[in-house]
């Protein structure tokens, strides 16, 4: 099946675009004062949507005249933008998801109209569907819609609408009679206003407000895909593909804390040498959150190639990647923030903003518990249906690639795997589901295990050469590899952890002997990582996995 998206040249043409305006317009000392002011450049925004850099144009089909990039690629440029500043990033993807309930439920008139205006003239978007008292349930909505006439009066308030107090459109969930609907609403319409701008914690450079509608009369042909109460069907078909994105936030906003925690202790010399020689350093604040990130790497691109192939909406698999992303991220972000000590500490340095912007990525676009929940209800009901082999079948997979790729931690892996697999066992065994702790604490391993195998598979298709065309390339693949080993092995003792805390599950079904065996190697697996992230090389060699008990090495 075709692939969507840019090819390799086009990718990298905006890229470097992306690269030469932020260094133009986007230095360190600006982005510290528009935190400082709390106040979104609106300016530079529309310029990066618009005239300088048409990044509206990404989102919009080709059909529409844009550029139709896929999944693939938006994922690398929204790792890009949030490595320069989580909240002008969150201002320019704001369009994109305010205008996906028309992308993929407008009638083709509707998505001519807008779609063409928001690519030609980078015209900004919100997504009109949190309110007050509601959160993140779309379906607990006050807003309503009542026809009148050939239209519709629109009645309610919306809350912490990115984008909401300087959208020039407003694509609007409401309680129509036949059910929740989006509208279409512009910013000069009578009885629309927006509130103050939110004094937040982090992301200070985006605009936050909330909308108020008062008997905003629209007509009939702004009820997006013109049948009502297809509102939560539109809004569930982007979910996989939005939350991709954020995980890609985290990604871009985790890197950067981490990268400026790196160049600080090149320079910063502790009882007689630099702290990057130091693994007090290294391998607390920095090799495990690095290795997080890049597990959450892994998975975000093999759900969005897998998107970018045609595979739909992968709802499962986007919350998967927004709360591993994600909360990799704040870790990443709270470890850079300590590895500065007091200078981490203080305003004057990027890292204490990074920390505060951070924090949003687990909160908006379904917070970590909505993903923890989404995850282990999915996975449940694929145990439930394979009669337990769902991820059984995993695991004999990756032993399969452990017989190719030796080194590329597949073995612990499959270990995590087979651990998970018994996890959900003895909760059904056991009626554990009934209890929402641990359903969320089950989505929260499920994370962790599946990322971990992906990461395997990542480290496996560098050594094959197989990578995607677009993938990262900051690590090669014997560094992959390693980080890929330090991952499975933590993956596989967590599982048995979380069998034996919330189940009792004996250690021999957890497998927790082959698990304690599986951890052999792991501090010279992290020299190794520590290495590959300060560009050093090691004596150390790579070091093979124990093999399972019963298999031959």
């Amino acid at each position: 099946m075709a692939t969507a998206g840019l090819d390799h040249d086009a990718f990298e043409g905006i890229v470097d675009s992306i690269k030469e305006f932020a260094g133009r317009r986007l230095s360190d000392g600006a982005l510290l004062e528009f935190d400082a002011a709390d106040e979104m450049p609106l300016e530079l925004v529309r310029a990066m949507c618009g005239s300088e850099l048409g990044l509206a144009l990404l989102f919009v089909p080709e059909e529409f005249g844009g550029i139709g990039a896929g999944a693939m690629n938006v994922y690398r440029i929204c790792e890009l933008l949030a490595g320069i500043d989580l909240g002008i990033a969150t201002g320019v993807l704001a369009t994109s998801l305010g205008s996906d309930p028309i992308r993929v439920g407008g009638t083709h008139e509707q998505r001519k109209r807008w779609l063409t205006r928001i690519g030609s003239e980078g015209l900004l978007v919100a997504y009109a569907a949190t309110e007050p008292e509601a959160g993140s349930d779309l379906a607990a909505l006050r807003t309503t819609a009542v026809r009148v006439g050939a239209g519709y009066r629109i009645n309610g308030r919306k809350q912490w609408i990115s984008n909401g107090g300087v959208a020039d459109v407003y694509c609007v969930l409401a309680l129509a009679p036949g059910g929740p609907s989006w509208f279409v609403v512009e910013r000069d319409a009578v009885g629309l206003r927006t509130g103050k701008r939110e004094e937040k914690h982090g992301i200070r450079a985006s605009n936050t407000a909330a909308v108020f509608f008062d008997d905003v009369a629209v007509d009939a042909d702004r009820l997006v895909g013109g049948v009502e109460g297809q509102g939560l069907l539109q809004a569930q078909a982007v979910f996989g593909y939005t939350r991709l994105m954020v995980a890609a936030f985290g990604l871009g906003a985790g890197w950067n804390a981490l990268d400026r925690a790196i160049a600080y202790s090149r320079e910063r010399n502790v009882s007689g040498g630099p702290l990057s020689e130091k693994q007090g350093y290294t391998h607390k604040l920095l090799v495990p959150n690095a290795v997080a990130l890049e597990a959450a790497r892994a998975f975000v691109e093999e759900t969005a190639i897998r998107i970018d192939e045609g595979e739909g909406n992968l709802i499962t698999e986007g919350a998967i990647a927004k709360l591993a992303a994600t909360e990799a991220a704040n870790q990443a972000a709270d470890a850079a923030l300590q590895a500065l000590g007091g200078y981490g500490f203080v305003r004057e340095y990027m890292v204490e903003k990074i920390r505060r912007d951070a924090r949003i990525t687990t909160i908006y676009e379904g917070t970590s518990e909505i993903m923890e929940m989404t995850i282990a209800r999915d996975r449940w009901q694929a145990h439930l249906k394979t009669r337990g082999d769902h991820y059984h079948e995993q695991a004999r997979s990756l032993m399969r690639l452990a017989e190719r790729q030796a080194d590329c931690g597949a073995v612990a892996a499959s270990l995590a795997l087979d651990a998970l697999a018994e996890v959900l066992e003895q909760c059904r065994l056991q009626h554990l589901t009934r209890s929402q702790h641990i359903l969320l604490r089950l989505g929260e391993t499920i994370a962790q295990v599946e990322c971990a195998a992906s990461l395997v598979r990542r480290a496996a298709a560098a050594a094959d050469g197989a990578l995607h065309t677009q993938s990262s390339l900051r690590f090669d693949a014997p560094q992959l590899a390693a980080m890929a080993r330090v991952c499975a092995r933590d993956a596989a003792l967590r599982a048995c952890d979380a069998g034996i805390r919330w189940s009792g599950a004996s250690a021999q079904e957890m497998t927790l002997a082959d698990v304690h065996a599986a951890q052999a190697g792991l501090l010279v697996d992290m020299d190794l990582v520590a290495g590959a992230l300060y560009g050093r090389a090691t004596e150390t060699a790579p070091q093979r996995e124990p093999a399972m008990a019963g298999v031959a090495s």
